[in-house]
C-alpha cells in the first residue's frame, strides 16, 4: 500500500523489484556512518518480523530507503509499548536536494497510523553531530524532549512523534 504526496513522492512497504536500484544505493562516507544502508537493512530486516522495509519512490523509482522496526528491542530508545522506530532513514545521494526526505517524514505520521493503527507514537535516534539530519526531522514535526542516549559513535537525541489518535 502506498501513500501518494505532491510531486509524485511516496512511501511503500519494500518490494524485491526494488532490489537492483537499492543494492545500487549510494552514501557519501560522512553519510554512511550516521545510517544503515538498505542492502545490509534489508537483510537484517528479513530475520525479523518486527521490521518493516519502506522505500521512498519518485515516480514509481527508489529515491530512499528505511525501516519501522517496534517490539521490545526498541526498548533502549523509547519505554512506550505502542511506540515505532525509525531508523536508517537515507536518501540515495544522487537523489539528494530535491526534498524527498521532508515528503517522505511529512506522509510517514498517516503511513503508520494506517497500517499499524495499534501505534501511537514515532521515535527515532539521531547523531548530535548530524546537525541537517535533526534540523529536518524537527521540520518535519519530530520533538526533542530532551531525551539522549548513547549510540555506536556518540551522543544521540531522541526524537519523538506522536500520532492522534
Amino acid at each position: 500500500m502506498k501513500t501518494k504526496s505532491r510531486n509524485d513522492v511516496m512511501i511503500s512497504f519494500y518490494d524485491p523489484r526494488f532490489d537492483a536500484e537499492l543494492r545500487a544505493f549510494q552514501l557519501p562516507e560522512e553519510q554512511q556512518k550516521f545510517t544503515g544502508m538498505p542492502d545490509k537493512s534489508l537483510e537484517t530486516a528479513s530475520a525479523d518480523p518486527n521490521r518493516f522495509p519502506i522505500v521512498i519512490l519518485s515516480s514509481d523509482i527508489p529515491v530512499g530507503f528505511f525501516i519501522l522496526h517496534k517490539g521490545t528491542d526498541i526498548k533502549p530508545f523509547t519505554q512506550n509499548p505502542r511506540a515505532m522506530l525509525l531508523r536508517a532513514f537515507s536518501i540515495n545521494h544522487k537523489h539528494q536536494g530535491r526534498g524527498y526526505a521532508k515528503q517522505a517524514l511529512l506522509q510517514l505520521p498517516d503511513f503508520v497510523s494506517m497500517h499499524f493503527p495499534e501505534i501511537d507514537e514515532i521515535v527515532l535516534a539521531v547523531n548530535e553531530k548530524n546537525i541537517a539530519a535533526k534540523q529536518l526531522y524537527e521540520k518535519s514535526g519530530f520533538q526533542d524532549l530532551g531525551e539522549r542516549r548513547t549510540g555506536p559513535i556518540g551522543m544521540q537525541y531522541i526524537l519523538q512523534y506522536p500520532l492522534n489518535k
